[in-house]
C-alpha cells in the first residue's frame, strides 16, 4: 500500500542504527556526526505475523508471503529547523510526505556518543522536535488564514466562515505548543486544512533507545518519556537500538541464544513493526493456497471489494463474491474443504468489513 512511518529525532540518538536493525534492504551509515543521513534512506520491513507461519505449516505452500511496511530513515533535526537550521527545510519536507513518525529519543548516558544539547533530557529532546513541527505547521497555517480571512470575515460565505474558524483553532493550539493530533475535529473538518499535509497531525510512536542494562526494565529518563506521551495517548517502545541492530544481523540459529542472554523472548523490533502498522490503523487479511499463503495489508474498516483491490484492481471493478474464513475456524479444522463441511465458510458480498485475520478468496469477473 506505500505507506510510509518515517524515523526522526535528533542527531546521534540512533536513529539509522534502528533503522539498519528493522530494515530487510537498506543499510544507512551509522555515523557519530550530524546529518550522517541526508538524503532519508527507505526500508521495506517484513511484519511479522504468527499466524501467517501457523497456515503455512497447514497449507503447505510453495512460498509464504508476509506483508510488509515502509521505514524511512529521516536526517537528524535541529533547533532552528523550522527556519532552515542544519538542512531543516529539506528534512522538514522529509516528514511531511511520511505516513507517521517514529520519534527516536535518547535515554542513555554515553559519553563517547556526542550530544550537544546538555545532559540526558528525554523530555526536553522531544519538545525540541516538537517545537520545530509546530512552528513550521504555524508557518503553514497563518499563511492559508492570510489568503481567506477577507472573504470569511466581510462576504456572506458560511463555508469560508466555518473554514477560517477552524484554522483559526489550528492557529491557537500550535501557537500553544500543542499538537494539531490533539484536536478533536470531525473528518469533515480535517478535510478543510488536509491540503496543509500539517506534521504535528501525523500519528506518532516514541521510542525510548536505552542502555543495555535497562532493556527488560527501562530506566529513569524512559520512565520520564512514558509518563508525558501518556498524557498524549502514545505509546513508548522501549529498546537497546545497537543490541537489536546486532540481533538483526545474526543466523536465526543464533538469535535465540543471544536474545535469551538478554531476557528477551522475541525481538523488540518486532515490537516496534507491530506497534507502528496498529498505528497506521491497518489490519492483515490472508490468501492460502498451494501456491502461495500470503499476508495482505489493508485499513481497518475497509469492505470486502476494497480488500480485493490490493491483490489486484480487477478484483474491485468485478467484485462478485468473497469466500470467508475465520483464522481460528481455519486452524481448527485445518483445511479448506473442511471449513466448508463444518458450516465454518462464509459467502460475503460488497459490504463485508473485513476483519483482522480473515482467511479470504474472491470471487470476480471482468
Amino acid at each position: 500500500m506505500g505507506l510510509q512511518c518515517g524515523i526522526v529525532g535528533l542527531p546521534n540518538v540512533g536513529k539509522s542504527t534502528l533503522f539498519n536493525a528493522v530494515s530487510n534492504n537498506a543499510k544507512a551509515q551509522a555515523s557519530n556526526y550530524r546529518f550522517c543521513t541526508i538524503e532519508p534512506n527507505v526500508g521495506l520491513v517484513d511484519v511479522p505475523d504468527n499466524r501467517l507461519d501457523a497456515l503455512a505449516e497447514i497449507v503447505i505452500p510453495n512460498r509464504t508471503v508476509p506483508t510488509t511496511i515502509e521505514f524511512v530513515d529521516i536526517a537528524g533535526l535541529v533547533k532552528g529547523a523550522s527556519k532552515g537550521e542544519g538542512l531543516g527545510n529539506k528534512f522538514l519536507a522529509n516528514i511531511r510526505e511520511v505516513d507517521a513518525i517514529i520519534h527516536v529519543i535518547r535515554c542513555f548516558e554515553d559519553d563517547n556518543i556526542l550530544r550537544e544539547e546538555g545532559a540526558i533530557n528525554p523530555i526536553s529532546d522531544k519538545n525540541i522536535i516538537d517545537t520545530e513541527l509546530q512552528l513550521k505547521d504555524l508557518d503553514s497555517v497563518e499563511k492559508k488564514i492570510g489568503k481567506i480571512q477577507k472573504q470569511a470575515r466581510v462576504g456572506g460565505d458560511v463555508k469560508a466562515k466555518h473554514e477560517y474558524d477552524i484554522l483559526m483553532q489550528c492557529q491557537q493550539c500550535l501557537s500553544d505548543g500543542k499538537n494539531i493530533r490533539s484536536l478533536n475535529f470531525s473528518k469533515e473538518d480535517r478535510a478543510l486544512f488536509a491540503d496543509l499535509c500539517f506534521l504535528t497531525e501525523k500519528p506518532v510512536l516514541y521510542v525510548a533507545n536505552v542502555d543495555e542494562a535497562s532493556i527488560l526494565t527501562g530506566n529513569k529518563y524512559s520512565e520520564a518519556l512514558i509518563k508525558m506521551a501518556a498524557e498524549e495517548n502514545a505509546q513508548v517502545i522501549v529498546l537497546n537500538n545497537s543490541v537489536e541492530a546486532q540481533i538483526s544481523d545474526m543466523e536465526e540459529e543464533d538469535k535465540a541464544l543471544f536474545q535469551s542472554e538478554y531476557g528477551l523472548t522475541e525481538p523488540g523490533l518486532n515490537r516496534l513493526i507491530r506497534s507502528a502498522y496498529k498505528l497506521l490503523n491497518l489490519i492483515t487479511y490472508f490468501t492460502a493456497g498451494v501456491q502461495e499463503v500470503r499476508a495482505w495489508t489493508i485499513h481497518e474498516g475497509w469492505k470486502a471489494p476494497q480488500a480485493a483491490s490490493v491483490i489486484h484492481t480487477d478484483f474491485e471493478k468485478g467484485f462478485i463474491k468473497a469466500e470467508v474464513i475465520a483464522y481460528d475456524d481455519f486452524i481448527q479444522y485445518k483445511s479448506e474443504a473442511a471449513c466448508r463441511e463444518n458450516g465454518k465458510l462464509r459467502i460475503e458480498g460488497k459490504e463485508y468489513v473485513v476483519k483482522d485475520g480473515d482467511v479470504m478468496h474472491f470471487r470476480f469477473n471482468v
